[in-house]
């Protein structure tokens, strides 16, 4: 029969076998927790790029310039070719889709011989103030010519800016579709122009996309905080800094139905009643 010190001898062994499965349990469980809440962050930084994504999936992402995982890939190649005098030649492609939300305005003049050097000032006239939207031929010539089209033709007057989203690293409000639906668009499409270190600080205007490449159309978005996003969005240009305060004004009023940072319809409407060239 065990004496009383070998029966606490046992219960000691027993008592520290059990201390020590717990701490391993305790150790798994740490690092399980480790585990899910990298994943979790995973989810969340991919989630924050592949947005406007969209900038840009749905809205942004559903936008016809935005970035719609349903959208159909791009099958037809778009490209730019570089001309002796230093032009470009840009395509301009029928987007044969089949969206029922495309405006047919035609194309851009003079296509295959696009200057690619200074500036094009817009004045982009809103119900919530003015912007001044400085494009750079230079950084990207066919966008830029695209742009002053669809503003000289009339394209973005009278169109609302659809979607507000707003996150201290991730703040803008996109335009370009005369729909407001996300969707509309013109009824063609061009490559992007991406640089390999592209960046979208505050203050840049940018080009949305679809997921698909080749898929650059009218909607644009402009950059109220530093956005990270991957290099994939064509940069276009800049605001101005009243602009800025115009944007900073919209983005203080919230996205609809958000609490905190959000993403969908501005609180503020904001329409841009003219868009034209200085």
């Amino acid at each position: 029969m065990p004496t009383n010190k070998q029966r606490r001898q046992a219960a000691q062994r027993h008592l520290q076998r059990q201390l020590e499965r717990r701490s391993e349990m305790a150790k798994k469980r740490r690092r399980n927790l480790g585990i899910l809440l990298t994943a979790l962050a995973v989810v969340v930084v991919v989630g924050a790029a592949l947005l406007i994504t969209g900038v840009f999936s749905d809205d942004d992402d559903s936008d016809n310039q935005a970035a719609d995982p349903s959208a159909p890939a791009a099958t037809s190649s778009a490209a730019r070719t570089t001309n002796p005098d230093g032009t470009v030649s840009c395509d301009y492609l029928p987007d044969e889709t089949g969206n029922p939300e495309l405006k047919d305005v035609g194309t851009p003049p003079a296509p295959e011989a696009t200057p690619t050097q200074g500036t094009a000032t817009l004045r982009m006239a809103t119900d919530q103030g003015d912007l001044t939207l400085t494009l750079d031929r230079a950084k990207a010539p066919c966008a830029a010519a695209s742009f002053v089209h669809l503003t000289d033709v009339g394209f973005y007057d009278n169109t609302p800016c659809h979607r507000l989203v707003t996150s201290p690293d991730f703040g803008l409000l996109q335009c370009g579709d005369p729909t407001g639906s996300g969707a509309g668009g013109p009824s063609y499409k061009y490559a992007e122009e991406v640089a390999e270190d592209a960046t979208y600080p505050r203050g840049t205007i940018a080009m949305a996309k679809t997921n698909a490449p080749n898929t650059t159309g009218s909607q644009f978005f402009l950059c109220f905080t530093d956005v990270t996003l991957p290099p994939q969005y064509t940069v276009v240009g800049t605001i101005d800094e009243p602009g800025l305060a115009v944007l900073d004004k919209v983005a203080a009023g919230g996205v609809q139905g958000a609490e905190g940072p959000g993403d969908g319809p501005p609180n503020i409407p904001i329409q841009i009643t003219d868009m034209a060239v200085v």
